[in-house]
């Protein structure tokens, strides 16, 4: 007998949603073919991470318990985002401590919470999507993901077996591109100056692709090297490791 596939709860983000819409499907394929069964329930909504950020921590509440309702019969809960997915992981549980009805239940929760492509290598085990790209590309790890989720490696390995892809690391691949969420609508003249020297790093790479697994992040930093004039081309990691390449590049956001 089969065994049964695991059941995942796709949290598609407000960003991929709005914005890049084909993250969304790239990740559904992504998990389809590692072996899962793919839902995106209609009722979902932001992860309640600007409200968290700005300190509204009520409204952050209202909108977590609505999220841990929509998502929380699949066995696994996953979202293209290291931001989006360590704010259901690591900031939920903190949201209900003392409550009797849902300090549990947060924690519960949180713990079937994975940024995609951990999941896929750290759970579902894969090893090669079977993706091919002759492109020359480097990688910027992104602040949450990175620092929060421990996301270093995990993207490398998959894309070392994507045919015809060339690695080329920028230098401090692991400093912030200056996003930040809110951060970059506070403090828009030091996120602007921190992006400033992300896109000189990437283009001193040599790289022809900019990959990450942050669409805000990728937003912030496709602005900036198309008003600087770079022909670096900025895509979700998801997008090349499922093979869906053929939607135009991310067009970036900002000043």
């Amino acid at each position: 007998m089969a065994a049964r596939q695991p059941r995942v709860g796709l949290f598609a983000t407000c960003l991929v949603d709005l914005f890049r819409p084909s993250v969304g499907f790239a990740s559904a394929k992504l998990l389809q073919d590692a072996g899962c069964e793919v839902h995106v329930p209609v009722a979902q909504t932001c992860c309640g991470q600007p409200a968290y950020n700005t300190g509204d921590r009520a409204d952050t509440r209202e909108i977590a318990e609505q999220v841990i309702e929509a998502f929380e019969g699949f066995d696994f809960v996953v979202a293209p985002s290291g931001s989006c997915a360590s704010m259901l992981k690591k900031h939920y549980p903190g949201l209900f401590a003392g409550d009797a009805a849902w300090e549990e239940r947060a924690e519960r929760f949180s713990q079937k919470c994975h940024e995609l492509i951990s999941f896929l290598t750290d759970v579902m085990m894969v090893r090669d999507t079977g993706a091919s790209l002759d492109a020359k590309i480097t990688y910027h790890d992104s602040c949450s993901g990175l620092r929060e989720l421990g996301i270093k490696e995990q993207p490398r390995k998959l894309l070392a077996k994507v045919s015809g892809l060339e690695l080329q690391e920028m230098k401090d691949s692991d400093v912030c591109c200056g996003f930040g969420g809110t951060f970059c609508i506070k403090y828009s003249d030091i996120s602007n100056a921190i992006v400033t020297k992300k896109v000189g790093n990437i283009d001193a790479s040599g790289a022809d692709m900019l990959l990450a697994g942050d669409v805000g992040c990728l937003m912030n930093m496709a602005g900036k090297l198309k008003r600087q004039g770079s022909s670096v081309e900025v895509r979700h990691i998801a997008e090349v490791l499922a093979g869906m390449t053929s939607q135009p590049p991310i067009a970036g956001s900002g000043k």
